[in-house]
């Protein structure tokens, strides 16, 4: 039988003029790649062109870095940002909530498909499967960066992690295999149902009620009404998900065989490659920008993995901060039972 399991990973890549590329950042940039592959190869089901395509994929990914650090500068550090506004835009810092990603998503999602006149349910449903992907690699980075804990344990695939004490739980894998799990049920209803919205609904009930689970063996820092954080966007996601789940079941209308004819009429609409030259370009600046995201919350960069990288140094990038205390905007917060 495997032994225990001692953290020393080295969270970063490698560096380039002083700037850290971490695998926790990467899991973004492939996120997005996979997002716009799978809208190019699935344009016969959305009726997006290429250039949508592209379009899409670069406002989900604004959506998504926004929504994931709002989340976490509201929920999880206002404390800290509302003294320190200036660091707000600061990710490379660290500090990017997950439930974050996905509401900063289905935002960009439905404003791009106000502007382009598509269905948002059409769209959503064809970027849960790339998104519940982009989840699962996200929670794989994560515990290569050593972040995100779960409470002791003596079990034999128990993990000693960097920077806290004992054994624990690795709940973060846990997430990442529930995340995983996730594609699977996601292209059964995809096959099933021809209602739009069922696999975005599927995707938030799932994903926020298996994680409730999960979440009962995570060590949070944070509590909202004695609930930890996370547990109660959980449980939020979960009921929002099967209420879509029965609402879409009985009121959904499906699309007919004459609506998908008519996007795959639509999708292949010709557009010269020069006007796409300016899409790829700022695309690529996205995923380049996204390597540079450490996990976890704000931290001071080399005081925290200087151990693990060795001539991490500060700079006017990674400044000395004082690192900050999780805390919570002003909701009554009970405190940590040991």
């Amino acid at each position: 039988m495997p032994g225990k399991f001692i953290h020393d990973i080295d969270p970063i890549i490698f560096e380039v003029g002083g700037v850290c590329l971490w695998w926790y950042g990467l899991s973004y940039t492939l996120g997005f790649l996979e997002t716009f592959l799978w809208l190019k190869r699935t344009r016969h089901r959305t009726g997006l062109t290429l250039g949508q395509a592209y379009t899409l994929t670069l406002a989900v990914g604004l959506g998504l870095l926004i929504g994931a650090r709002m989340v976490e500068v509201i929920f999880y550090e206002w404390p800290y940002f509302s003294t320190h506004p200036g660091r707000i835009p600061d990710l490379w810092l660290g500090g990017m909530a997950s439930h974050g990603v996905l509401f900063g998503s289905l935002i960009a999602m439905w404003l791009f498909s106000r502007v382009s006149r598509k269905s948002f349910l059409v769209i959503a449903d064809a970027l849960a499967i790339p998104g519940a992907f982009m989840m699962g690699m996200g929670r794989i980075c994560n515990f290569i960066d050593g972040q995100i804990v779960g409470s002791v344990t003596n079990v034999w695939w128990a993990v000693q992690f960097p920077d806290v004490d004992g054994f624990r739980h690795p709940v973060v894998l846990y997430d990442g295999l529930k995340n995983f799990l996730l594609i699977p049920i996601l292209f059964v209803v995809r096959q099933r149902s021809r209602k739009p919205g069922m696999v975005m609904a599927h995707f938030i009930f799932w994903y926020g009620f298996l994680r409730v689970f999960v979440d009962l063996i995570r060590d949070y820092p944070t509590r909202i009404l004695g609930i930890p954080t996370g547990q109660n966007l959980n449980i939020f996601m979960t009921l929002l998900g099967g209420g879509l789940i029965v609402w879409f079941s009985k009121n959904g209308k499906e699309q007919s065989v004459s609506e998908l004819a008519e996007r795959v009429q639509h999708f292949s609409s010709p557009i010269p490659p020069e006007r796409l030259w300016g899409k790829r370009i700022l695309l690529a600046a996205i995923m380049l920008f996204s390597l540079t995201i450490p996990s976890d919350s704000t931290q001071d960069i080399p005081a925290r993995y200087g151990k693990r990288h060795a001539g991490l140094h500060y700079s006017l990038w990674y400044p000395q901060i004082e690192t900050p205390a999780p805390s919570i905007i002003s909701i009554p917060i009970e405190p940590e039972r040991k």
